[in-house]
């Protein structure tokens, strides 16, 4: 992942999480990630998140791996 790339998926998560409904630590408890790793990941400071981070956002916004990472 390029650094745009990283801040294209994470202002992609971000949109999914406010379609869902979700507050940033509803998200993060179902996830079951740090809170603080998505606000960083939304806001770009995570630029290479991991994939097993990614996978836990993806699962928990009810979308595939590769819808949340592909670039349309």
């Amino acid at each position: 992942m390029d650094s745009n790339q990283g801040e294209n998926l994470g202002q992609k998560i971000q949109k999914l999480r406010k379609e869902k409904g979700l507050s940033q630590d509803e998200l993060a408890r179902k996830a079951d990630i740090p809170y603080t790793t998505l606000t960083k990941i939304e806001i770009g400071v995570i630029k290479k998140p991991s994939v097993f981070a990614v996978a836990k956002i993806a699962e928990a916004l009810d979308v595939s791996l590769d819808q949340l990472i592909s670039n349309q």
